[in-house]
């Protein structure tokens, strides 16, 4: 695809590199500044443009002309919608993306139709980014966290620890350790870094990265299989309180105790006026007195949050060395995670990875209904709905061992009639609580049937486009 990007930034140039790297996309990004234009062109094979991202002349200079699709991730929300009105009224790309931070855009759908805005897709990276912290305190004892077919499906990767039920059984064992309305599989092993193909006769070792998939109520028992529970989550404590920071306690209090550490006085009262429940400190979370003082050693988790990865290193290894039992760190390059991971940092984010899913799902071929970049994006969970019947398609009908998949690719899960509501008796009153859809786990004699959402593990991303060729449904079927 041509691509457009508007804005070099940090959001806009990690989905640069990642579209290149992993789509081989024809990438031109604009930006007001040539410092950051400069910095992106060494480092990749992109063409740049400097100038204003709303005036048309600048947009055509970028080839707006033959443009197959716009992302506007500029820092400011306002040019990000003038932008993608202009690229459809004076271009006409048929596809236009805008980073909006403001609520009012997301809560008023019809400024975004075609008449007003025109942008037909919606980013929030840092709404996307909370969420996803929100779901690391919820499973304490996972390293990622991803939620499939509208939350009916749970993914969840963690480290195989002495004590999981399944550690040095062969994992086909997973089944029987299960109540007999649950299932789970291991979709994905990676040992000392390198993937394993995860057959029933495999061994779990301590240590092992192992990857799980069970219907969202079923994934906390699937969990006991890889390792014990973790205790869980109670006190928390944020270093930065930006827009990241200051979502995540929002998101959050109410259910746990939150104290956040913000170095700028004007924000942090902001911030204290906003929360209705969480202890705002003014002061650096690098200063060793001050954690200690606020008894870091007695919080659950800490969260290093602000915009500067070195900070974010320095503060997460700090309280752990001070007693802290779970660290996470916001950051950005992926040198950084993975060297900080690999040392006194439980968990590095990468902002990029975490959100560049919503994007790469629009410019999938194929239905794709959701897309996880996950191993530091080294790995990716697709889900994709199934179309076709068995004379067009190269999947339907057939069991999941007839077909060739790319050595690799391991089938996750099912979920069938994706858009209808199920009534599923879980309360002791009578009461019922409806879930989308019904959740199948794949196995070997699961048959694929029309309109599956079928939810695929991709130990490499360079497998993700044999999958669609999978998918891809004969002419004669149209």
């Amino acid at each position: 695809m041509k691509i457009i990007i508007l804005g070099a930034g940090r959001v806009g140039a990690s989905v640069a590199e990642n579209l290149i790297a992993s789509e081989e996309n024809d990438i031109t990004v604009i930006d007001s500044s040539h410092e950051p234009l400069a910095a992106l062109q060494d480092r990749l094979d992109l063409r740049v443009v400097a100038g204003n991202a709303i005036y048309p002349s600048v947009l055509k200079n970028a080839g707006a002309e033959d443009a197959d699709l716009i992302i506007a991730l500029t820092q400011s929300d306002q040019t990000n919608l003038v932008a993608c009105k202009i690229a459809q009224s004076v271009f006409n790309i048929p596809t236009r993306v805008a980073r909006l931070r403001a609520n009012d855009f997301h809560n008023d759908q019809g400024l975004l139709a075609r008449e007003n805005f025109a942008v037909d897709f919606v980013i929030c990276p840092e709404q996307t980014i909370t969420e996803y912290i929100a779901r690391l305190v919820e499973f304490p004892e996972a390293l990622e966290v991803l939620d499939c077919a509208g939350g009916r499906v749970s993914l969840i990767g963690l480290y195989a620890q002495a004590g999981g039920a399944l550690l040095a059984k062969p994992i086909r064992e997973i089944r029987s350790h299960l109540p007999l309305d649950a299932d789970a599989r291991i979709v994905a092993i990676f040992r000392q870094g390198k993937p394993i193909i995860p057959d029933g006769d495999v061994h779990l070792q301590v240590g092992d990265e192992v990857f799980i998939v069970a219907a969202a109520e079923h994934i906390r028992l699937a969990l006991r299989e890889i390792r014990p529970y973790g205790n869980p989550i109670r006190r928390i404590m944020i270093a930065g309180g930006g827009n990241i920071g200051f979502r995540v306690a929002a998101a959050l209090e109410g259910r746990y105790e939150i104290k956040i550490i913000e170095p700028d006085r004007n924000r942090a009262n902001f911030i204290a006026e906003e929360l209705k429940d969480s202890l705002v400190l003014f002061g650096s979370a690098t200063d060793e007195d001050l954690l200690e003082q606020e008894n870091v050693a007695e919080m659950d988790i800490f969260l290093a949050l602000t915009n500067f990865d070195a900070d974010n290193i320095v503060t997460t290894s700090l309280a752990k060395r001070m007693g802290c039992p779970r660290v996470v760190a916001l950051i950005d390059r992926n040198a950084y995670a993975d060297m900080a991971q690999s040392g006194l940092i439980d968990i590095g984010i990468s902002p990029a990875h975490v959100s560049i899913g919503s994007l790469l799902a629009r410019i999938r071929k194929g239905d794709v209904a959701t897309v996880h970049s996950l191993m530091r994006g080294t790995a990716e969970v697709l889900e994709i709905v199934a179309h076709g019947d068995s004379g067009s398609s190269r999947v339907i009908g057939r069991k999941i061992s007839e077909i060739e998949w790319p050595k690799g690719v391991a089938v996750a899960a099912l979920v069938r009639d994706f858009h209808h509501v199920t009534p599923i008796e879980v309360r002791d009153d009578g009461s019922f609580e409806q879930r989308m859809g019904r959740v199948e786990i794949a196995h070997g004699d699961s048959v694929i049937q029309p309109n599956d959402h079928v939810i695929l593990f991709c130990t490499q991303k360079k497998q993700v486009k044999e999958v669609e060729k999978l998918f891809q449904v004969g002419f004669h079927f149209f």
